[in-house]
């Protein structure tokens, strides 16, 4: 397992083929996916923080492969402030998509205008050559608005090198995110499955869907592949993975997953690659 340059070597020198997706799992909800030629960073929470129960793989000054940047929404190890503008000046090319209550944020850690681009819902974006972009709106908690109406925290859909990829950020389950992502036809869901509860929500930590809620909705919505998140970088905000893999072995046997290890590159190939 690389970690540092060396894992950002690995990236760059991985060769995807047509109907297959790579992914790398930094921690938390942090992801990098890369298809045949773009490199997509999602929520990169790369910053050290002496609550992180282990240090990042790779640190904000040696990320040098950045294309794309999604950002779910404006909590801090989603929108990391303190790494960002130091990938933005490492990256100076980099789009960036965000929900619209981010921007002027992002601007002011120095990302320019020209490189920011709302995350509107339902709207299909094609943000460098190859790659489909639609945000999904989601409800970390509570379904919350700004005030044109746009949702302050997203999901995102990538169409990718002939793969759908679904990154739903943090949220719990409502009708209307499951009405979306089941049209979509998932081949690769990553979910959070740390839950929430009375306890944590008095300590002002706003929670997500749990491993059983993540697991229902991976095999009832037919989502091909299902990688769960956000369970593993801070104590008090943390889930047993193994419950989710033994409740989708109980109920759901067919449903296909996969566990990161911190770092480790997983290659999804999808039944496109078999199809040229």
């Amino acid at each position: 397992m690389f970690k540092g340059k060396e894992l950002i070597g690995e990236i760059n020198a991985t060769v995807v083929p047509y109907g297959c997706l790579a992914v790398w799992f930094l921690g938390q909800a942090s992801v990098i996916i890369k298809g045949a030629d773009v490199t997509v960073y999602i929520d990169p929470y790369v910053s050290p923080d002496p609550d992180r129960s282990f240090p990042p793989p790779v640190t904000p000054e040696e990320i040098t492969n950045m294309e794309v940047c999604l950002i779910t929404h404006d909590h801090s190890d989603h929108l990391d402030e303190a790494g960002l503008p130091i990938m933005a000046a490492g990256n100076p090319a980099a789009q960036f998509m965000a929900p619209a209550v981010c921007l002027e944020r992002l601007q002011e850690l120095g990302i320019r205008k020209q490189q920011l681009m709302a995350a509107l819902p339902a709207e299909e974006t094609e943000l460098v050559p190859g790659l489909q972009v639609i945000p999904v709106a989601a409800a970390h908690e509570e379904l919350e608005l700004d005030e044109a109406g746009q949702p302050r925290y997203v999901g995102y859909i990538l169409q990718l090198n002939g793969v759908t990829l679904y990154h739903s950020g943090d949220t719990v389950l409502f009708p209307e995110l499951i009405e979306e992502t089941r049209s979509r036809n998932i081949d690769l869901a990553l979910l959070p499955i740390n839950g929430r509860d009375y306890y944590r929500n008095s300590r002002g930590i706003v929670g997500n869907m749990n491993y059983r809620e993540a697991a229902e909705f991976a095999a009832t919505s037919g989502f091909e592949t299902v990688i769960p998140l956000h369970y593993d970088l801070f104590a008090g905000n943390a889930e047993n993975p193994g419950y989710f893999v033994d409740y989708l072995y109980r109920n759901f046997p067919e449903q296909k997953f996969h566990m990161m290890a911190r770092a480790e590159r997983f290659v999804y190939v999808s039944a496109q690659a078999f199809k040229r």
